[in-house]
Order: C-alpha cells, then sequence, then structure tokens
C-alpha cells in the first residue's frame, strides 16, 4: 500500500489533516521533529520523529514508508519573527523545502502538496483576492512561501513533479468532537487569544487601532474552518491523481468578520464578557483581507462545512475548554 507523508503531521494544520486523511481510508504516516508540533496531536497515526534537512533520512523513510505524495505543513509561521529573525525563515521554509524535494527526486516521489499562504500576495489591491492578485510579499515569511511555489513550477516543468499550492486566508477552530485543537506558542491567531482573554488566561489581549475604513473601524480578516481546509487538501491530491496540471488555489470564506465582530462572536458562544484594550494600528497591517476561492469551488469541487463564524468559535471553544493549557492539560 502508497503511503501519504505529512510533513509536519504534529502541528495544527497537519494534525487535522493527518486525521482526515486515515478517516478517508488513506494510509497516512506523520513526518515532525516535534519542536513545535505535539505527540498527542497525531491520535495515535504513526509519527517518524525527524529533520526535514537531513535528507538522507528523509530519503529513507520516502523509501521504507513507500511514500507516493507529501503533504508539507512543516515551517515556521510568525509573520512578526520573520522580520526580526529572517534568515531562520530562509532556513527553515526554503533551504528545507528544497532539501525534501531533492530527496522526494532521489526517492522518485513527485506529488506535492503545499500548504502556502495569501502572505504572498502582500498588500492587497481588491476587495476580495483572487489568484490572479499580483504576488508582492510585505514581510519575509510571505516572501519564503513565494519562493517555494516558484521552485515547484520549476520542478514540474523540469522533473516532473505534479503540485497543488493552497494560499490559506485564517485557518480557525478545532476537531468538532475537541480532541485536537490550536496549540501554538507564541499564540498569535486572534480567535484563541479572544478566547484565552475570556477564560481569563490572556489579560492583555490588544486590538490594533479602530480608525481603518471598516465599519466598525477594526481589521477585516477572512477565516476558514481547519477541517475546510483540510477538506481542500485532500480534494488536491485527488485532482492530481486524475490527471489535473499543477496550480495554485486561494482557500478562504470569502466573507470577512472585523476584530470586533469576532471579540463580540466569541462572547456569544462563551457565554463571558472578553477583556480587551484599543491600542494604536499595528504597522502593516491592510485593513481588509479577504480571500476568493472559487476556483477552488469549481475546479476541486470543493465546499464549506463549517463556513459560518459560530460554528468555527464553537469547535476552538470546545477545544479550550477541554485544552486550557493546550495538549499539556
Amino acid at each position: 500500500m502508497s503511503t501519504i507523508l505529512v510533513a509536519g503531521g504534529a502541528g495544527y494544520i497537519g494534525s487535522h489533516c493527518l486525521w482526515l486523511l486515515r478517516q478517508r481510508g488513506y494510509h497516512a504516516i506523520a513526518f515532525d521533529n516535534l519542536s513545535e508540533g505535539h505527540r498527542a496531536a497525531v491520535l495515535g497515526a504513526p509519527l517518524i520523529e525527524g529533520d526535514l534537512a537531513d535528507r538522507a533520512f528523509v530519503v529513507k523513510t520516502l523509501r521504507e514508508q513507500k511514500v507516493d505524495a507529501v503533504f508539507h505543513f512543516a515551517a515556521s509561521c510568525y509573520v512578526g519573527e520573520s522580520v526580526t529573525d529572517p534568515a531562520k525563515y530562509y532556513a527553515n521554509n526554503v533551504a528545507t523545502t528544497l532539501t525534501l524535494l531533492e530527496a522526494m527526486r532521489e526517492a522518485g516521489v513527485k506529488t506535492f502538496i503545499f500548504s502556502s499562504t495569501c502572505a504572498t500576495y502582500g498588500e492587497p489591491v481588491q476587495d476580495r483576492m483572487d489568484e490572479s492578485h499580483p504576488q508582492q510579499p510585505i514581510n519575509p515569511y510571505g516572501w519564503t512561501k513565494l519562493m517555494v511555489e516558484r521552485m515547484l513550477a520549476d520542478y514540474s516543468r523540469a522533473y516532473g513533479f505534479q503540485y497543488v499550492a493552497l494560499r490559506y486566508f485564517n485557518a480557525a477552530g478545532a476537531h468538532p468532537d475537541g480532541t485536537i485543537g490550536e496549540d501554538h506558542d507564541p499564540e498569535t491567531h486572534l480567535i484563541p487569544l479572544v478566547i484565552r482573554a475570556g477564560q481569563g488566561l490572556n489579560p492583555n489581549l490588544k486590538v490594533f487601532g479602530d480608525d481603518y475604513p471598516t465599519p466598525d473601524g477594526t481589521c477585516i480578516r477572512d477565516y476558514i474552518h481547519i477541517l475546510d481546509l483540510a477538506e481542500a487538501h485532500l480534494l488536491g491530491l485527488e485532482y492530481l491523481r486524475k490527471g489535473g496540471p499543477s496550480t495554485a488555489f486561494n482557500l478562504g470564506n470569502g466573507a470577512g468578520y472585523s476584530v470586533l465582530e469576532v471579540i463580540r462572536a466569541c462572547e456569544k458562544v462563551m457565554g463571558k464578557k472578553v477583556p480587551y484594550q484599543m491600542v494604536g494600528r499595528r504597522a502593516g497591517d491592510p485593513a481588509r483581507l479577504v480571500g476568493d476561492a472559487r476556483k477552488a469551488h469549481s475546479t476541486l469541487g470543493w465546499t464549506q462545512r463549517f463556513g459560518d463564524l459560530s460554528t468555527i468559535i464553537q469547535s476552538a471553544w470546545k477545544w479550550h475548554e477541554s485544552h486550557p493549557r493546550g495538549f499539556d492539560g
């Protein structure tokens, strides 16, 4: 039986994708160095602990496990940190991915599903950003993801690789049964930060700016449920297996929500007030980032099962309520 290797399979997005692959009958295994992932997140699935920068070990794993496709989630992903420590991002996100691609080439594995980002677009020049939007990143994180997209396009032409790059907007929520969810250190995503403030675990929740040209003055962002995100990866794999050409797809809700709307929705779900402090704008924050995912809908047949903001927050709340300290308790 052929195997799907989920690189970064013990992380937030990777673990949900690993669960869904196995739920659908795929033979999928996690590969993770556990620097940011959690052993408990794989829910008992096979986990190979290793470093993607170790080419010989990756080649050995690909061959021994009879891997025929790689889902790649392993990357550094904090925008602010990428500005203060770009070397880490070029090493982890670009150099390590190049090593992985070369290991795949040596092992004869040529199918690649890539976790990309809307950060490759940079400042928005249209209300709803589709795949034709100019790609002009404004931070090293975005540049590293765009560089990998460029590598994939070149590998596709030169070596016959087939790939799908999925450009996420804001992944959010958790598995509806509360078994796995979002556990980052540090946490930078809005919904878990708001929930933790409501739990009394994050007393310093800040809202950056209330003077944007939006209905309530706060930034608007596009949120997509983690299992809808995982579903798109499976559809991307099947698309390639049916002969679809290598390409990129946006993954987003298409209906943005402001920071204050998210806070109010969290308060309603949790049944408690969320304390926050209004502060000045954060440098580099666009007023509105909303994705256009019509290409994924029409080409992949992708639909969202958990697109409503309240549904996303309810799943996140179930996870955080039962795991106030993340996977550690």
